[in-house]
């Protein structure tokens, strides 16, 4: 590899001078310095340091075979020496994007059986709020333009992606969102349910929320509702099981449209194919990327459903949208063997029977009685840690934030990924993870524990 030529610090000094970081305070990163990740394999990643760290995040929720696939590779290279690119644009096509498409229609919830292909979620997203709004203007209804979203919300980082997600702090930075879009109130149970409601009863008014924005705006300018099953980067938030088929009750009363953000939840994270699955949802559009190649490619798929892609096929003329990666042929050879390895080690079905409950078992009983945690949730296999100062009165450490980075500083020096989004602690871990490798996590999340309670003693 070129990068062996140069030095640690070399790498690092050239990263601090050229390289601008997603999501990054560059002034604190330059002076500390970047972790550089060399190499991985299977569950682990290994730094220039030399430290093996095993992965609780799967890369960024998405590398879901796990590492050092093989296969991945060689299916990348044979298709880079029979066709490295070609564009979908002027009624051109290649083979591998037909067979995805193919494939996801087979794998997707009924109802939706056509796929538009982008290079990640964000722009998938961006796709999705296009379309949406297209669609009820070839049905003669271009007022019906509003879309509502959630607060604490991540649909991605563009301009529409931000707009559309519920992120203070990405919303300051735009300077102007895309108009027409509302935020209402997360399924947040923890923080958010009033005293002695029940899961059920706060599961209930989240969704309600949604009906009184429908009603507020009007049910004639309200394009579509878009949500995750389970929000992500908003620190792992787990609806009540009462909470999505009231909305979707909603959405069908209103005639509004439902759009599925399962950029994290998608192929098999949850235990099934894609969460809807999982929680019976009927969505109209569904956005996935991430695992869909297990991130050893980049590429997005929104999944649309028959009710938009009927319209937008008969009434639509050009659809004037599209990117230059659309359907690009190697990343979707790779996404076909990906799935492929999915189906053949049953890995959907380890997460369901096996592994997703073991996850939330062990972490609340070797867990749960720390005095720093406030709750433990998980679905399939994702997972979320409350950090708290007072379990009872759910008080958080002060400045918000600094107690879960202590967690989560600590777990990377004992050797494992994880990440710390205001005082939550999250994991996503790869579908290969075993029991084994779930109690090596929670003894290192143990420790985490206990060095940031010491450091935090007195504050």
């Amino acid at each position: 590899m070129t990068y062996q030529n140069y030095s640690l610090a070399q790498l690092r000094q050239a990263d601090a001078a050229h390289h601008l970081h997603p999501f990054t305070d560059h002034k604190d990163l330059r002076a500390a310095g970047s972790r550089i990740i060399a190499r991985a394999d299977g569950p682990f990643v290994y730094d220039m340091d030399g430290n093996e760290i095993l992965d609780g995040m799967a890369g960024l929720w998405c590398v879901n075979v796990g590492y050092g696939r093989d296969e991945l590779a060689e299916v990348a290279y044979e298709q880079m020496k029979e066709l490295p690119y070609y564009n979908a644009f002027f009624r051109c096509s290649t083979p591998t994007p037909v067979l995805l498409a193919k494939k996801l229609a087979e794998l997707a919830p009924d109802g939706i059986s056509q796929v538009f292909y982008g290079s990640s979620g964000s722009e998938a997203n961006d796709t999705a709020l296009r379309l949406v709004r297209h669609y009820w203007a070839l049905e003669g209804k271009p007022e019906k333009n509003r879309v509502i979203s959630r607060d604490w919300a991540y649909h991605g980082s563009t301009i529409a992606g931000a707009s559309l997600g519920g992120m203070a702090a990405m919303h300051d930075q735009l300077h102007g969102a895309v108009p027409n879009i509302v935020h209402v109130m997360p399924p947040y149970a923890y923080e958010l349910a009033a005293p002695g409601e029940s899961d059920d009863e706060f599961g209930l008014r989240a969704a309600r929320a949604l009906e009184d924005a429908i009603l507020e705006a009007g049910p004639d300018t309200v394009a579509a509702f878009i949500g995750e099953p389970v929000m992500g980067a908003g620190g792992v938030k787990i609806p009540p099981a009462s909470y999505w088929p009231e909305i979707q009750r909603i959405c069908r009363k209103y005639d509004v449209l439902l759009m599925l953000d399962e950029v994290i939840t998608g192929y098999g994270r949850t235990g099934a194919w894609f969460a809807a699955q999982s929680m019976g949802i009927e969505p109209d559009t569904i956005t996935t990327a991430k695992a869909l190649t297990s991130g050893y490619q980049p590429l997005s798929a929104l999944l649309v459903g028959d009710r938009i892609a009927t319209t937008l096929v008969e009434k639509g003329g050009e659809f004037f949208h599209g990117y230059t990666y659309s359907g690009h042929p190697v990343a979707c050879a790779v996404a076909l063997k990906n799935l492929e390895i999915i189906e053949r080690e049953g890995l959907i079905a380890r997460v369901a029977e096996d592994t997703g409950p073991y996850l939330g078992e062990a972490l609340r009983q070797k867990l749960g009685d720390h005095a720093l945690v406030g709750e433990i949730r998980s679905f399939g296999l994702l997972a979320a840690i409350e950090i708290v100062k007072d379990k009872e009165t759910k008080t958080r450490f002060d400045p918000v934030g600094r107690a879960a980075s202590l967690v989560r500083d600590h777990a990377i020096a004992n050797g494992l990924m994880m990440r710390a989004v205001n005082d939550t602690m999250i994991l996503s871990p790869p579908l290969i993870w075993t029991k084994e490798t779930i109690d090596m996590a929670c003894e290192r999340i143990a420790r985490a524990l206990d060095l940031a309670a010491r450091d935090l003693r007195g504050t």
